[in-house]
């Protein structure tokens, strides 16, 4: 059964269509909510805004993270401890959305949404002022219920897909996706890596038959020079491990902040380039 999307736009929708008009590779930065306090991933959040990131994902953590690689899965080990919940990721979006209207998707295993009830979860999420939701471990066959209550309240609803995902599986993703569809860019777990997969481009060729949302391609992404290598191909680049391990290893949260910043500020310097670069050689 096919499942109506919002039918307001959301900010994820506006801020891929001012993307598109330019022709600018959009930034999609993750961050693990709680990490190491919740207070602490409300200035980074903010840092990673004012730094020209388009899109947010907060990482609600869980304890069993089955595609997270082992910076992330630290990080939820972390903010774990520091007594993050769901409960409070929500705070965390209120609190974020006072001073700032970027995107916001809540990035969750399906078990913590499960836990506070689907109908609860979708009103709470979209009172605190979130956008969307990915829920990395939810199919598209399993989400109809889902899909249905997230959409009655204006949430949009990302899927992932994956180099293995067949012709006939991407078309069901892309109809149970909204906002935007998330290309895994190989197989395995999170994590930065130096170069990204030579079948890419024709893995992106194919996705794009089958969609005419944004396509935001993640995993191994963390150097200006992927996103340079992305413009033209993807909508955007999905940021996560990188960004996590320069919290991880920054000797204090300013620090951290002014790095999140400055690794932000030269991805999205490289998508300007990279516009700039395709400009001149038409």
């Amino acid at each position: 059964m096919l499942i109506a999307a919002p039918a307001n736009s959301t900010r994820i929708a506006k801020r891929f269509a001012e993307l598109r008009s330019v022709g600018e590779l959009g930034i999609v930065a993750y961050i693990t909510a709680g990490d190491p306090t919740l207070d602490l991933t409300l200035q980074f959040g903010l840092a990673l805004a004012e730094a020209g990131a388009d899109v947010i994902e907060l990482g609600v953590p869980f304890s069993d993270p089955l595609a997270d690689g082992p910076t992330i899965q630290r990080a939820s080990e972390r903010a774990l401890q520091a007594g993050t919940t769901m409960a409070g990721v929500l705070e965390l979006v209120r609190r974020i959305r006072q001073s700032s209207q970027v995107p916001l998707v809540l990035f969750s295993y399906y078990n913590p949404i499960l836990q506070m009830g689907l109908e609860r979860f979708a009103a709470a999420a979209a009172q605190a002022g979130a956008d969307g939701v990915l829920a990395t471990d939810l199919t598209p066959e399993e989400s109809e219920e889902y899909r249905q209550i997230l959409h009655a309240q204006n949430l949009d609803t990302i899927f992932l897909a994956a180099p293995t995902s067949s012709d006939e599986r991407l078309k069901k993703i892309s109809a149970a996706s909204s906002g935007f569809l998330y290309l895994i860019s190989r197989t395995g777990v999170t994590g930065a890596r130096d170069s990204l997969s030579q079948e890419l481009p024709a893995l992106l060729r194919r996705v794009h038959q089958f969609t005419a949302l944004p396509v935001a391609v993640g995993f191994g992404i963390s150097l200006p020079v992927h996103v340079s290598v992305l413009g033209g191909l993807a909508d955007a680049a999905v940021v996560g491990s990188a960004l996590v391990s320069e919290i991880e290893k920054a000797a204090s949260p300013q620090a951290a902040a002014d790095a999140l910043r400055d690794r932000v500020h030269k991805l999205k310097e490289a998508g300007r380039l990279g516009l700039s670069r395709r400009e001149a050689t038409r």
